[in-house]
């Protein structure tokens, strides 16, 4: 009986030391990032390969000069990219054609990718002006989340999508989104039916978030995921739920709009890099009040994707980094 009270003392001793530790190593490296909201890095810069002069780049705190901006992060993406960019390219020319008012552009951010994804980047600027289509090249390997940040940050539009580099979600299904922006917009902010036709009228200033989601796919998703997915959503979805709380069912969806003034709000903040940043833009939206809206989208599973057994600890991570940041005011929130 001694025995096991022995190895039981020294059991807890491990486990109080381990959470010691774990505890210390999450403090210090929240700490660490509680300036990783500051645009210190070296600005963006797009070339442009037809002339090889460098262009201007725009800033959040710009007034926008597209109507839309689609941001696409991209990490070795050479063989899913040209697929994704012809659907999206297509359909944004189609649109532009039949209503002379509507502009956009493409900002697709290499995230230092080691294959051949900057070429195909390059050759659809190429084709399509640096106008229409630019790329914003990082350098080495950050996240996903850092390159949407990147390439929000640098978007000229009053509509800002981000979107995924397989294609995974209908482009077409933007406009679910787009509309519902300008209803609510209408709807909550009293802006009338005529608000549209309104020179003065601008959705950039709207503070609004639509979330493409993908919660009424559910069901069959169980079915014919693989297990290892089907456990870390059903993991994940908890640990959002204690960390950011509820009002978004399907938080990964990789096909999300902003409103100008939503996104200067947002990514001006934003500090997670990788797997949780989507649940970090949850948080800041609820912190601003900026009214999220979500939105069923089509969707389909592309082969190649990065999500694996081994991101569930790096998410477990980043949610603890979250939490302690913004709870103990170490992550300072500028509005």
């Amino acid at each position: 009986m001694g025995l096991l009270w022995t190895i039981a003392e020294v059991l807890v001793a491990l486990i109080l030391i381990i959470a010691s530790f774990l505890l210390t190593a999450i403090v210090s490296e929240a700490y660490r990032r509680r300036h990783n909201n500051a645009h210190v890095d070296a600005h963006a810069i797009f070339e442009d390969p037809n002339s090889l002069k460098q262009v201007p780049c725009p800033y959040i705190h710009d007034p926008a000069e597209k109507y839309l901006s689609l941001v696409i992060p991209a990490f070795n993406e050479e063989y899913r990219l040209p697929g994704a960019l012809d659907e999206t390219i297509n359909y944004l020319q189609q649109r532009a054609a039949k209503d002379k008012s509507f502009t956009y552009e493409v900002v697709i951010v290499d995230d230092g990718s080691a294959d051949a994804t900057k070429q195909v980047a390059f050759d659809f600027v190429k084709k399509y002006t640096v106008d229409n289509v630019r790329i914003i090249l990082i350098g080495r390997n950050h996240g996903k989340g850092e390159a949407i940040r990147k390439g929000m940050l640098h978007s000229r539009g009053e509509l800002l999508l981000m979107l995924d580099a397989d294609g995974a979600t209908k482009i077409a299904d933007l406009e679910k989104l787009e509309n519902q922006i300008h209803a609510v917009a209408r709807k909550e902010f009293c802006l009338g039916e005529s608000a549209a036709g309104d020179s003065s009228f601008r959705i950039s200033d709207v503070p609004l978030a639509a979330f493409g989601s993908r919660a009424h796919l559910e069901e069959k998703a169980l079915a014919t995921r693989k297990w290892y997915r089907n456990f870390l959503m059903k993991g994940f979805h908890l640990v959002v739920l204690l960390t950011a709380g509820s009002g978004i069912r399907d938080t990964q969806c990789g096909f999300k709009m902003f409103t100008r003034a939503a996104a200067r709000k947002l990514f001006t903040n934003i500090r997670l890099k990788r797997w949780c940043f989507d649940v970090e833009l949850i948080f800041l939206c609820k912190w601003f009040g900026i009214l999220m809206i979500e939105i069923s989208v089509n969707w389909s599973e592309i082969p190649g994707s990065k999500v694996n057994l081994l991101s569930i600890p790096n998410m477990l991570w980043e949610l603890a980094l979250m939490s302690v940041g913004y709870r103990t005011r170490m992550w300072k929130i500028s509005s």
